[in-house]
């Protein structure tokens, strides 16, 4: 058998087995310790630095000196200064907006009855009721307010107030009104603004009666040559005579009541039959936020329209005026 090699006999020999690869997802060995990557949602821990220790406590603070008479006084007197101008800015207030709504109820509630007595046939003229309508075109097509019968304190409340004695719409005479011009619904807020021919419309159960505000002091020399020739001025001139000094508009004191007589200015004055003008006389504070003065605006009656009841709806074209 000697001389039989590997290959004697047809037989091979087995090769030895090899070694397996380790694998590749498993992370090396080194001296016998598996190493793993730290995981990466993990925030590594922080510490803050020490914080600087705080100031030491400032004990001078505790050490004012005591407030004399004088430091107490001025502070006294500044909040009572405070206090006062809190008191004045609500009274301004409750004058301005609570009376200017308190009084639009009011005038609302005149204003319905008044339509409905309007219905009835008799018409009767009552202390603190309204009885008339003032539209005033220059201050916008809606404005308007039911005339009172008085000028009380409460009458004013409501809205315009009627001087009793003085002459009723479209009369002869001097149909006088007052109003308030800040707060309670200052329906004559901008009386100052009325110019020489502008409309002033009373209506009435029966009637539209217009009135055009007079001349101004300044426009009477030269009446002819300026605004006489406008349309809306027409029947409007100088009144001259016994009505020399009553003129558009004029500021007086609050004693000069005077200038809703029959002839402004002069009370004692009884124009003859077919001299007396029809006069409209409104009044109202001057000025505004004082009962220092009176403001006054003078106007005359230069049409009158009877209502039609088949046509309710009607309205004299001067109404028109401010569109």
């Amino acid at each position: 058998m000697s001389g039989a090699g590997p290959d004697a006999g047809g037989y091979r020999p087995r090769p030895s087995p090899r070694p397996h690869d380790a694998p590749t997802e498993v992370i090396a060995r080194r001296s016998g310790t598996v190493v793993a990557d730290p995981p990466t949602e993990v925030i590594p821990s922080y510490t803050d630095p020490p914080l600087d220790p705080p100031p030491p406590e400032d004990d001078r603070l505790d050490e004012l000196p005591p407030e004399g008479p004088g430091r107490k006084a001025v502070r006294t007197f500044g909040e009572l200064l405070i206090t006062a101008g809190m008191v004045v800015l609500l009274f301004v207030f409750y004058e301005i907006y609570v009376t200017d709504w308190l009084s639009a109820g009011k005038q609302h509630a005149a204003t319905s009855e008044l339509d409905d007595e309007w219905r009835k046939d008799h018409f009767s003229l009552i202390d603190g009721r309204a009885f008339a309508k003032l539209h005033i075109p220059a201050f916008g097509p809606d404005y308007v307010f039911s005339l009172v019968e008085g000028t009380t304190d409460q009458d004013l409340d409501i809205g315009p107030g009627h001087y009793k004695g003085t002459a009723l719409p479209g009369q002869p005479g001097n149909f006088a009104v007052a109003g308030h011009r800040v707060g309670k619904g200052a329906p004559f807020n901008d009386l100052d603004l009325l110019q020489s021919c502008d409309a002033v419309v009373v209506e009435t159960q029966t009637d539209w009666f217009v009135y055009r505000v007079l001349p101004m002091k300044k426009e009477v020399q030269s009446w002819q040559q300026g605004r006489a020739s406008q349309p809306q001025c027409k029947g409007v001139s100088p009144l001259g005579g016994l009505y020399g000094d009553t003129v558009g508009q004029e500021i007086v004191l609050p004693s000069e009541s005077d200038v809703i007589a029959p002839v402004p200015h002069h009370p004692g004055i009884i124009p003859s039959r077919g001299q007396e003008a029809a006069l409209l006389t409104l009044t109202t504070c001057h000025p505004k936020f004082s009962a220092a003065q009176r403001l006054v605006v003078h106007a005359v009656l230069v049409k009158q329209y009877p209502k039609d009841p088949k046509n309710p709806g009607q309205v004299p074209p001067e109404l028109k005026e401010s569109q």
